[in-house]
């Protein structure tokens, strides 16, 4: 039997407008080596984007580092993948060190198969499954290959089918060789051959604060072009999820809200059971670790709306709140110095305020609003204002406006109502 436990998007060295995470992720961190420990976890799987940016600030990497540190009285193997946001450079430098801490660490792409072949083993040191440890792919890593030369003259659309295919033969390729080592290691019990990606597929649930990886070449990768492996760790998208309602092609999400629009989403990391040709998984609640709000108020609502909240604090929390101001309250001139009166004996941090206002589309440009202050209509009025067009036609393009963003939020909700995170 062979448990792993898959997470990813840890984004070390974040800051969530102008707040460190890092208190949180140090908690994060004793988190998993609690339940490391009392679940008796044999591998911990990282699935991409370990650090925000390419450069991460010193304590960033010194979590990095401890956290190697701390698992390695719990005899846990430590897989790490690079994500999007990560420095290829960065995880390199110390990952041939860290294999004598039984942490293996995948920073981008090789054209030789067996630098993606891992063996994970059990604590008696017995192998357990077979595993293709497949990084973030950039375009200009695969194209390292002889095959998968690009060629100038190529439309977007067609480079982005060539992308596709591309990352499917590098599975199929993985899915063959890792077939092989595990016929060598068992010939007469196959082992469980797994995987893992950091990239968008077909049907996943983003967020705000998920960059898109391969703009203008690749929008989403098809499930169906992952071989048959037993599960597919994924790392990118924020929310855990399922992807095209298939039990083991999964999601694990970030440990941490990333943006206010994941503030209810509740988080998760998942334990993967293996005991030969069985697989199953259970999605284990994180806990919150910083509490975010976001609210849609006036002035005199929201002491009322923001109680519940407050009352579910622990000791010594604060809430970090994004307020959307709406009626009156937003034509407000002082409404700044109201809000800091009105917050001041809470245990709250305003980190994100916008005004909802009706605006003349022609007075936008000098209204000195920003544009997160502004509506989608408010934003779509003013450049047609700047057009000289019929009354008529005017209307024609604001309802064909209204009904494409009615379909893109009807496509939201049904992907949200599918992707259930277990």
């Amino acid at each position: 039997m062979l448990r792993i436990l898959h997470t990813s998007d840890w984004h070390l060295g974040q800051f969530f407008i102008g707040k460190s995470r890092e208190a949180e992720h140090r908690t994060f961190f004793r988190w998993l080596c609690d339940t490391i420990k009392t679940r008796q976890i044999d591998v911990l799987l990282v699935a991409g984007d370990i650090f925000d940016t390419t450069t991460p600030p010193s304590y960033a990497r010194e979590l990095y580092h401890q956290l190697i540190v701390d698992l390695q009285p719990l005899g846990v193997q430590l897989v790490l993948l690079g994500g999007n946001h990560d420095s290829v450079a960065v995880l390199k430098e110390s990952a041939e060190l860290l294999r004598c801490l039984n942490t293996y660490v995948i920073p981008g792409y090789q054209c030789d198969p067996a630098q993606h072949l891992l063996v994970l083993k059990n604590h008696d040191g017995k192998p357990g499954a077979v595993l293709a440890a497949v990084p973030f792919l950039r375009p200009r890593d695969l194209s390292q290959r002889d095959d998968f030369r690009s060629s100038a003259g190529v439309e977007a659309g067609e480079k982005q089918l060539q992308l596709q295919q591309q990352i499917s033969v590098v599975y199929q390729e993985l899915y063959q060789a890792a077939q092989m080592l595990a016929s060598e290691l068992s010939p007469d019990t196959p082992l469980p051959l797994l995987a893992t990606g950091h990239l968008t597929t077909v049907g996943a649930s983003s967020s705000e604060s998920v960059r898109e990886i391969y703009i203008g070449t690749l929008d989403a990768f098809p499930a169906s072009g992952f071989p048959p492996f037993a599960y597919v760790a994924l790392g990118h998208i924020h929310q855990a999820q399922k992807v095209g309602g298939t039990e083991h092609i999964r999601y694990s999400g970030a440990p941490l809200a990333l943006s206010f629009d994941e503030a209810r989403q509740q988080k998760y990391c998942l334990e993967v059971t293996l005991d030969h040709a069985d697989v199953s998984i259970e999605a284990l609640p994180l806990p919150c670790f910083q509490p975010l709000l976001s609210l849609k108020s006036d002035l005199t609502s929201l002491p009322a709306l923001l109680a519940p909240a407050l009352q579910s604090l622990s000791a010594g929390q604060r809430l970090w709140l994004e307020l959307v101001l709406t009626g009156d309250s937003a034509l407000l001139s002082d409404v700044q110095v109201q809000l800091e009166q009105l917050l001041a004996p809470l245990p709250v941090d305003l980190l994100r305020l916008r005004r909802q206002r009706p605006v003349d589309a022609a007075t936008i440009a000098g209204s000195g609003l920003s544009l997160q202050e502004l509506t989608t209509a408010d934003v779509f009025a003013a450049r047609l204002a700047q057009e000289q067009l019929s009354a008529e036609l005017q209307l024609r393009l604001s309802q064909l406006h209204q009904q494409a963003l009615e379909l893109l939020q009807q496509a939201d909700a049904a992907v949200g109502a599918t992707g259930e995170p277990v």
